[in-house]
């Protein structure tokens, strides 16, 4: 599916968009990794998840229709945030993913009221996941370090590589999405 970047924007999750997250669980067998998604009952538990009072979530849309996501999970006490996020199959390899992170890492850097006013936000991947670290350094992430065996998949031990970034690190030139409502 090829697509003009301009046409993706970022908005904020909403209770309807069960149907098209459900569509991005079932579009790779990876997607299982970001969560328990297998039917719209499950996905509509997904949605008021992300909606909850500790996370910030955005869809990431092309036309009405979400195809990604970006949040950031808030440890209001010490101002951090823990950055994931996913993008249907379909939509994948477009350099999208690395822009919305971008902007909503940089929206969640800013003081409040124009952003969340988070001084560190940090993220993760497998190491088997180099699109991942592609993202992460699109979005002005530095590796920090390597957690050995963190993850346990398929019966083998998987090690993950972190990221963080600070409020005081240099933003990156890459190109952000707009966030509308």
């Amino acid at each position: 599916m090829s697509r003009e970047l301009g046409e993706y924007r970022l908005r904020p999750v909403r209770e309807g968009d069960a149907e098209a997250v459900l569509e991005a669980f079932l579009s790779a067998p990876d997607m299982a990794r970001q969560g328990d998604v297998t039917d719209l009952a499950s996905a509509q538990g997904y949605v008021a998840w992300l909606q909850g009072p500790t996370r910030h979530s955005f869809a990431v849309c092309t036309g009405d229709r979400v195809v990604g996501l970006v949040a950031v999970g808030v440890d209001e006490a010490n101002r951090n945030g823990w950055v994931f996020y996913w993008m249907h199959a379909a939509h994948r390899g477009l350099g999208v993913t690395g822009r919305a992170v971008a902007t909503v890492a940089d929206w969640a850097l800013q003081p409040a009221p124009t952003g969340a006013g988070m001084e560190r936000l940090e993220l993760g991947h497998r190491v088997n996941n180099p699109a991942s670290g592609r993202v992460a350094l699109a979005a002005g992430f530095v590796q920090e370090g390597r957690e050995r065996g963190k993850f346990l998949i398929n019966g083998e031990r998987v090690d993950v590589l972190t990221y963080g970034r600070l409020v005081s690190d240099p933003w990156p030139e890459t190109t952000v999405l707009s966030i509308g409502s």
